[in-house]
């Protein structure tokens, strides 16, 4: 079969958004020969509606482009209803509303504490200085981590993330290892001595019971893994991708500036704007055909919710950042159906407080270097070389 695009051509920060805009025009259901071959779903409509048909499009088979899982299953992402059920369910309650806004002024503190290093410095990578340890630090809290372990996360979360952009298998496999050593060591720690399951995560997996049994270990630690990487890296690319965003735009930058009370509003059009997700996968059942496209049962299908963000047929100039979309609950940015993002409340609220914060770091802050871009099955910024402005 032919291939549509190479996913795997050198990239700058904005190249893939043009390349996904010329698929969208003339080949939304395109195919590549990369890592055994994929297909990927550019238009908001087929991407919504493969996310949320779970019963034909499973999650179980392979559940991201390239695949990177080489230790274990990890639910609830990597099992399909009513298997998954049971973590996210006892996932949910440590997330709720309440919950996410007690971590604020937790969040803040690590936000100032990492800005505060840069500022002495007059900048510096608001990835590689900020934006990596930031989720590193409040993911530590939220878990319940002793400090020694939260070195080793971000050390380790640091590996991993570098080896997937580098498409390093062997390095990535290595990475993956060592996370799961860490989420081992945690369930561990757990077991012997547990906390109260509406206050930890891992011992609220432990306490849950289906059918009066309890959760496989092994699936535990897989989804002990799975929450500390898909916490880990994409807000650290979306925090980068803001980053490039308001040093182009400083008018931007100065009015959310001078009114705080448009960030949560901007911090959803970055999201739209700069989904940090192009691989996440599903893989049809029987074959399908859609878009006019005949796709056989049991090949990768990658929803790249970054183009179906930007499509024409759903957002006027989608390109553009603009506070007032109407239709602003049709952004994708979390996904869809019975695996949208269950951390997504505290994963807006870092992302609210980390722009907040990097705002007042400073008068202004500008671009002192190139954006780099990250690879499948992100996409955003891998670093950002900024410098602070004393008078913007």
């Amino acid at each position: 079969m032919s291939s549509d695009f190479d996913p795997l051509m050198p990239e700058t920060f904005d190249s893939p958004h043009d390349e996904y805009r010329r698929l969208r025009a003339e080949c939304p259901v395109a195919h590549s020969d990369a890592w055994g071959g994929f297909w990927a779903l550019m238009k908001h409509a087929d991407v919504a509606a493969v996310a949320t048909d779970w019963q034909n499009f499973v999650t179980s088979r392979q559940n991201v482009v390239p695949k990177v899982a080489f230790t274990g299953r990890r639910p609830p992402l990597h099992l399909d209803p009513p298997e998954h059920t049971p973590y996210r369910r006892a996932l949910a309650p440590l997330l709720s509303d309440r919950r996410v806004a007690a971590l604020e002024p937790v969040i803040r503190r690590i936000c100032r504490d990492l800005l505060a290093t840069m500022r002495a410095r007059g900048g510096g990578d608001v990835c590689a200085d900020f934006s990596a340890h930031m989720p590193v630090a409040v993911f530590g809290h939220w878990m319940n981590l002793s400090e020694a372990a939260v070195v080793d996360l971000a050390e380790v979360g640091r590996r991993y993330n570098i080896a997937v952009q580098s498409n390093d298998v062997e390095g990535t496999r290595v990475a993956s290892a060592a996370l799961y050593e860490v989420a081992c060591d945690v369930v561990r720690a757990r077991r012997a001595d547990p906390l109260a399951p509406e206050t930890d995560a891992t011992s609220a997996l432990l306490a849950v019971r289906v059918d009066g049994a309890p959760l496989p270990e092994e699936m535990i630690v897989g989804t002990i893994r799975q929450v500390l990487v898909v916490g880990l890296i994409a807000p650290s690319v979306v925090i980068g991708a803001m980053a490039v965003h308001l040093s182009r735009d400083r008018a931007l930058q100065s009015r959310l500036r001078a009114d705080r009370s448009l960030v949560p509003a901007a911090v959803d059009e970055f999201l739209r704007l700069y989904t940090p997700y192009r691989g996440f996968a599903r893989t049809a059942l029987s074959d399908v055909c859609i878009g006019g496209r005949d796709i056989p049962a049991g090949e990768p299908i990658a929803l790249v919710y970054a183009s179906a963000n930007r499509d024409e047929a759903v957002f006027e100039r989608p390109d553009e950042f603009r506070l007032d979309r109407p239709n602003m609950a049709a952004s994708l940015a979390f996904g869809r159906g019975p695996h949208m993002c269950v951390g997504a409340g505290l994963a807006r609220l870092e992302l609210t407080v980390a722009l907040d914060e990097l705002l007042s770091a400073a008068p202004g802050f500008a671009l002192s270097g190139e954006p780099l871009p990250t690879r499948f099955p992100e996409i955003g910024a891998l670093s950002v070389p900024i410098r602070f402005e004393q008078d913007a």
